[in-house]
């Protein structure tokens, strides 16, 4: 849930201001949250109060766990000092914590120094946290000294708290206002309602921890990892990292954290069931093979567009029209999700965890790459996945829990109006898991599929290679009596960004929001979405194969033909940013080039104004023209069939002479 490059978030608000509705959606995106519930039972006799706490609870997903640490205050430092650096925290709320706190239970006790040790806690904790906290600053002071000890204390801990976390909101009638950084707030740009929750962006939020050493050594303790690049700021403009996006649910049923309003899938009590054999829809059949006939009535010198005829067809079919616009909104999902074992042989620890904590930020080939295409970057933190070779690499839960969460990815970016989703990942033993993956669905051997181990040095790693095979290898041994179903092959060899990969894939069909892949993580999703539902293919363009065996194998078998052959190396999603421009520039060219002067009629528009000078040609009157448009048996040599005033073909009937035989020479 990391916010533009920050750990920890305090989200303030008074009484049903809304404060725990949208810290929720904070950390919406995140598999797996725990939950500390800080507020004691109250009195049995009181039913509002257990309302309350009932309505919160069943706001909370099923993935999400609860711990309570209202017996002990003390005990919440402590959990927050426990938490691993995978983990997501909620805590709700401070002003619990603080009545029990407060409490003569736990009396006598040193209120400043418990509320210090949280502090603290906070500021070295390695996990994602966000804290809930009342606001009491605006109320009037109270007039009994129970009163007056409470808010004493509370405003105590919240400035404790605000001091130690990275991020300050308040929400007031559900619209959140941050407080800190605000160097960073007073230069974020205007956002739209369905992504107003988003805080300032990383690019913006560079400038403030510039200034702000402490946060910024802070929130690089917590990655593990320097964010402080010793390099010159470039002059191009980054990225706007996108490392949360809330959820938009206007028509979500309590309960169902996971539906969205135009899903047509099978619901139960927990939500989203996604299964074999789902019905998504299709792209359009018939605008892709006229956006492609329409390209040889155009002013094209040449031979026109060549192999990248196949990206109008791609863009027409997707947004349903044969004059298709170049993608305006195009957003880069980078998955981050370790495989442990020997698929990441030959890998340097926390290699992957740099390469997030710096796209996070906004440096690193991928961002650059992201600002220079005008993309927005965000970042995803997927499930570890245990030793495929010993073990399964996630359990059933996990499976159901990722594929959600992936749906989920997609479903935010299609709520924001993105147009074109780019896939991507940096995890270690991504391409040992891709390649697992495809020999279980394809039939390959690892061997083939699997690509050479490159050191940081540039030299090859045979050995690491040997190893990832042998796991590969083991693991095939392992399940050789498994099931084949796609959530089986997740479970047993996939993992977790293949399974958050595969359900973005899926969510994105659902919405009818394209993707372009990159790397063998969104090619191994591609062979396992095929038995969840086949038409996700049909929504994916794939750019380059990038050299990389799998990806060659599995683009075979998908039907998925690659438009260049760059052959770089600089990680999942590098290929397809580099190639974005050139795909942009295609569609942009299609759309505003004219028809051919040869083949235009004296209705289209850019002849509507000229005089005409032509001496054999004669204006038709009403009663000659009309047998044109009602005999279907009208055979004039003569005519010739007028352009139509809106997009589609420009024939509505196969004649002897092809549409671009002006270039037939």
């Amino acid at each position: 849930m990391s916010v533009d490059g920050w750990n920890t978030v305090l989200v303030l608000g008074g009484i049903r201001s809304g404060k725990s509705e949208f810290a929720e959606s904070l950390v919406a995106d995140a598999p797996v949250v725990r939950y500390i519930a800080t507020a004691p039972e109250g009195d049995p006799e009181d039913t509002e109060w257990a309302t309350r706490l009932a309505t919160h609870r069943a706001r909370r997903p099923g993935s999400w766990t609860t711990e309570e640490t209202a017996d002990e205050p003390r005990r919440l430092a402590d959990v927050l000092e426990s938490a691993e650096p995978n983990e997501t925290l909620l805590v709700d709320d401070l002003g619990g914590w603080v009545t029990v706190l407060l409490d003569p239970d736990h009396q006598p006790a040193d209120d400043v120094a418990t509320i210090a040790e949280l502090a603290e806690a906070i500021r070295t904790c390695s996990a994602r946290v966000v804290v809930v906290s009342p606001e009491v600053g605006l109320s009037l002071v109270p007039t009994t000294p129970l009163g007056r000890a409470f808010t004493d204390a509370l405003g105590a801990a919240n400035r404790a708290v605000a001091d130690a976390c990275d991020a300050v909101v308040l929400v007031v009638a559900g619209q959140p206002a941050w407080l800190k950084p605000t160097a960073a707030l007073a230069a974020a740009p205007t956002v739209s309602a369905s992504a107003r929750s988003v805080p300032p962006t990383a690019s913006q939020a560079a400038a403030q921890d510039a200034s702000r050493t402490d946060t910024s050594r802070a929130g690089a303790g917590r990655a593990g990892t320097s964010l402080v690049d010793a390099e010159p700021t470039p002059e191009v403009q980054l990225p706007d990292v996108l490392t949360h996006t809330p959820p938009v649910a206007p028509n979500q049923e309590p309960g169902n954290p996971w539906a969205a309003p135009t899903m047509a899938l099978p619901m139960v009590a927990t939500g989203l069931v996604i299964q074999p054999g789902m019905e998504l829809p299709m792209p359009d059949d018939y605008a892709g093979p006229q956006a492609v006939d329409r390209l040889a009535t155009l002013d094209v010198p040449g031979a026109g567009l060549g192999v990248l005829d196949r990206v109008v067809g791609f863009a027409a079919a997707t947004q349903g029209t044969s004059t298709p616009v170049a993608w305006g909104s195009v957003r880069v999902l980078l998955l981050n999700g370790d495989h442990a074992g020997g698929a990441s042989a030959g890998t340097v620890a926390g290699e992957s965890a740099r390469r997030a904590a710096q796209a996070r930020a906004g440096r690193g080939a991928l961002a650059r790459l992201a600002a220079e295409s005008g993309a927005s970057l965000q970042v995803v933190d997927t499930p570890v996945s245990a030793p495929m070779e010993a073990q399964p690499a996630l359990s059933g839960d996990q499976v159901e829990s990722a594929l959600r969460y992936g749906w989920r990815l997609a479903e935010q970016a299609a709520d924001a109006g993105v147009q074109l989703l780019v896939l991507g990942a940096c995890g270690a033993g991504t391409e040992a898991a891709a390649a697992a993956v495809l020999a279980a669905t394809a039939g390959a051997e690892p061997p083939a599929v699997l690509g050479r181990v490159i050191t940081d040095s540039g030299e090859i790693d045979d050995a690491a290679w040997m190893v990832r095979c042998a796991a590969v290898r083991d693991a095939l041994h392992r399940t050789r009596r498994s099931p084949r179903g796609a959530k089986d092959v997740l479970s047993e060899l996939g993992g977790g960004d293949v399974a958050v990969a595969t359900g973005v894939l899926l969510g994105a069909t659902a919405r009818r929001v394209p993707v372009l892949l990159d790397g063998p993580v969104g090619l191994a999703a591609g062979m396992v979405s095929r038995d969840l539902a086949g038409q996700a293919r049909h929504w994916c363009l794939l750019a380059d194969h990038g050299g990389h065996p799998a990806v060659r194998l599995a683009a075979d078998v998908l039907g998925l033909t690659p438009l260049l052959d760059l052959r770089l190396d600089l990680g999942e999603g590098a290929n397809a940013l580099v190639a974005l421009p050139l795909l942009r520039s295609v569609l942009a060219l299609a759309a505003a080039l004219p028809v051919h002067p040869s083949l235009a009629t004296d209705t289209d528009a850019d002849r509507a104004d000229e005089p005409q000078t032509d001496p054999e040609y004669a204006e038709p009157d009403e009663a000659e023209a009309e047998p044109a448009y009602t005999g279907p048996d009208y055979t004039d040599p003569d005519f010739a069939e007028p352009e139509p005033a809106g997009p589609g073909p420009t024939r509505t009937e196969t004649d002897e002479q092809p549409a671009s035989g002006w270039r037939a020479g």
